[in-house]
């Protein structure tokens, strides 16, 4: 699984770490971590819009690098999840 540690495979790994973290703190009970499960899934579900439509566009690398990235949320001024 070393590719899902790329950030440049994986746009969420600070939320996917997140997560986990919160499940190790609190016992693995994912009622208190519903929160970070959802933050994990709108980013999944943003970057993917993202990936599809790039792939649409014909833009290579489907996936935006982590570069990339930091500087589409830049220019959106906020998180969009």
């Amino acid at each position: 699984m070393p590719r899902l540690r790329d950030p440049d495979i994986n746009p969420c790994m600070l939320e996917s770490d997140a997560s986990i973290r919160c499940l190790d703190a609190n016992n693995y009970d994912k009622d208190k971590c519903s929160t970070y499960f959802l933050k994990y899934k709108s980013c999944r579900k943003f970057w993917h819009s993202i990936m599809i439509q790039r792939r649409h566009n014909g833009v290579k690398p489907f996936m935006p690098t982590a570069a990339e990235r930091d500087e589409i949320l830049g220019e959106m001024g906020k998180m969009p999840y």
